[in-house]
């Protein structure tokens, strides 16, 4: 699989530039590297016409629409990519990974399919889907599934192909605890990487600040833990829209556990009453936000159809962040939306292109241009964000 690596090409592929034809020997060029310049070549003559690539469908394989949902959103993931566009991928394959890089491959494929075809074709992810249920068996067969999941599973196969750290150290059991907050977080985030470190991983991985307070005696433990999504609580208001901000407010709100959920304090030696509140200690790149609409009872699952009203430009973070910060301001550039209900439901993709900057509703093979006034609605699921300005990145 490694070594079969293909991109369809257009009918009359453009000329490849003849430089210094006659001061240089004929040479074959490597297969990557002439699908790498050929893209690069398409990607050049994207910006000079009125023809914009990456407008192409995924086919529907049978209740597939969440994976293509998800899939045109990361491709529309600008450095992700490009990752995959300019074979930068290649380089970063390890054969360490149970799936021996087969994954990653069928992947960048893809993508390079996406922008490659006509604007107005559909392309088939059956390969990709045949690597994506050897790594994750859960999604072998045709039956819907979550996309949140679906996101999750894809980027930890990808990152653990293109994983730098081909050797992990033993994990540390030295304790941080007599650091400060933010000497704490670095150390924490070195053991990280020390164990998970990819271009994947660089794009899509932030760090979560968890405070733990005593009521008794005050003491307040901290854990610095990476995440690659936040999921939101959406909250139940009797009057007035629910905004994004307000999600987000409610999943840093400060909680108290009693009860059956009192914690150990390790001051007191004893379960007590305490508090727990989160915030982001390092902002990622690519910020996906999942907002909850699904939740689990005994007999069945529900779904909330709550309108969320989000910012497509300017989201200011500064306010979750756990220390000052700079800047934390996103941009959105995909949404992964469900339509209808848990028995019978619909995922389709609002993407803003890298290109053109134009946004457009990504409907399986079905792709059509749409205005950013529309992106907006209850069936929204999953936001992407991308960072627009440097943050207090570590």
């Amino acid at each position: 699989m490694r070594d079969s690596y293909t991109v369809t090409l257009p009918e009359e592929p453009p000329a490849l530039p003849d430089l210094h034809k006659d001061l240089r020997p004929r040479t074959s060029m490597p297969g990557s590297l002439l699908v790498s310049t050929f893209v690069g070549l398409v990607l050049n003559k994207t910006k000079s016409s009125k023809v914009v690539q990456g407008l192409t469908g995924l086919r529907n394989l049978g209740n597939t629409c969440f994976m293509n949902s998800i899939l045109q959103c990361l491709s529309n993931t600008k450095e992700l990519r490009d990752y995959c566009l300019q074979n930068q991928y290649l380089r970063d394959l390890n054969n360490n990974s149970r799936m021996r890089t087969a994954l990653m491959s069928e992947f960048a494929k893809l993508i390079q399919l996406l922008w490659t075809s006509s604007p107005n074709d559909s392309v088939s992810p059956s390969e990709f889907k045949t690597q994506i249920q050897r790594y994750a068996p859960r999604f072998v067969g045709y039956n819907q599934q979550d996309a949140q999941e679906f996101l999750r599973f894809l980027l930890d196969g990808l990152h653990s192909e293109v994983n730098r750290v081909l050797v992990r150290p033993r994990a540390s059991t030295d304790t941080l605890d007599h650091l400060p907050d933010d000497e704490k977080s670095r150390q924490m985030w070195r053991r990280y990487q020390e164990r998970e470190d990819s271009r994947i991983s660089d794009l899509f991985v932030g760090q979560l600040k968890s405070s733990l307070t005593c009521s008794e005696c005050g003491y307040c433990s901290t854990a610095f833990d990476p995440f690659w999504d936040l999921s939101l609580p959406i909250p139940k208001k009797g009057y007035g829209e629910v905004t994004l901000m307000d999600c987000l407010r409610l999943f840093t709100k400060e909680d108290v556990l009693d009860g059956d959920e009192k914690p150990t304090c390790c001051r007191c030696k004893a379960r007590t009453r305490c508090t727990k509140k989160f915030s982001i200690q390092k902002f990622p790149k690519i910020l996906v936000l999942h907002l909850k609409r699904f939740s689990e009872a005994r007999i069945r699952t529900s779904k909330l159809t709550t309108f969320v009203n989000f910012q497509l430009k300017d989201l200011d973070l500064r306010e979750f962040a756990s220390q000052s910060c700079n800047h934390a301001v996103y941009n959105l550039y995909a949404v992964s939306n469900h339509s209808g209900t848990t028995m019978g439901g619909h995922y389709t993709a609002y993407c803003k292109s890298p290109v053109s900057s134009e946004w457009h509703s990504f409907n399986d093979s079905r792709v059509t241009p749409m205005s950013s006034s529309h992106v907006r609605s209850s069936d929204a699921y999953l936001l992407f964000y991308e960072l627009a300005s440097p943050s207090s990145r570590m």
